[in-house]
């Protein structure tokens, strides 16, 4: 049962969860919490599970730039190349914790949509903003986030800290995005230090990171 991308309306998801789970009990391994989204704000058809997941799956175990863990976001960039290198940048973090041999270590799958959102502008730069833009520390950008989240702010836009002149968004709630799109299929290489490679699996290509 793949409840997101059914035509049920989200206020009755609660009601199917628990019918479905009295002969499927690790139906919430895949759905993830959803009462973590409010009701009006929860997204179903096709595509809808990639707008939930980052919401509905969500530990203080995996913070990010504009949360703590305790509740989600969904980021995405302008274009393609910013969002490769933000991408390989958080996987090359997450691999530097672990003891994995150099390999193809991961798939990653591009995703396109449309965002429609009233967002809090931090592109403008300056000293108020600096150390929510800091490219190493997120202390600053979490509790700014999380301050402008329960002031019911629907997400924040900035600039890529890995693309210069890329532009990026963070989305409190996934009603604001729609159209999810399916592009290519991606895969990492690890070299041990850094993403070194990525490969096209549609069409083979494999291309080397520079920088």
């Amino acid at each position: 049962m793949d409840l997101f991308e059914d035509i049920a309306d989200p206020e009755d998801w609660p009601l199917l969860i628990a019918a479905e789970q009295k002969t499927n009990p690790r139906l919430m391994e895949t759905l993830g919490a959803i009462d973590l989204v409010p009701a009006h704000r929860r997204v179903s058809g096709p595509g809808a599970t990639y707008l939930m997941a980052p919401f509905t799956h969500v530990s203080r175990d995996r913070p990010s730039r504009f949360t703590r863990g305790d509740y989600g976001v969904l980021y995405a960039a302008e274009r393609f190349e910013t969002a490769l290198l933000e991408t390989m940048h958080h996987h090359t973090r997450f691999m530097a914790r672990t003891n994995e041999t150099p390999g193809w270590t991961s798939q990653f799958r591009e995703l396109a949509l449309d965002v429609s959102a009233e967002l809090h502008d931090l592109r403008g730069g300056g000293p108020a903003v600096a150390g929510a833009l800091d490219p190493n520390r997120y202390d600053e950008a979490q509790a700014l986030a999380a301050s402008l989240r329960a002031g019911s702010s629907e997400g924040l836009v900035y600039p890529s800290q890995r693309d210069p002149g890329g532009q990026c968004v963070g989305l409190f709630y996934p009603n604001l995005a729609a159209q999810v799109i399916q592009g290519r299929h991606l895969a990492y290489h690890w070299d041990g230090t850094r993403v070194d490679l990525y490969r096209d699996a549609g069409s083979g290509d494999v291309f080397r990171v520079t920088g």
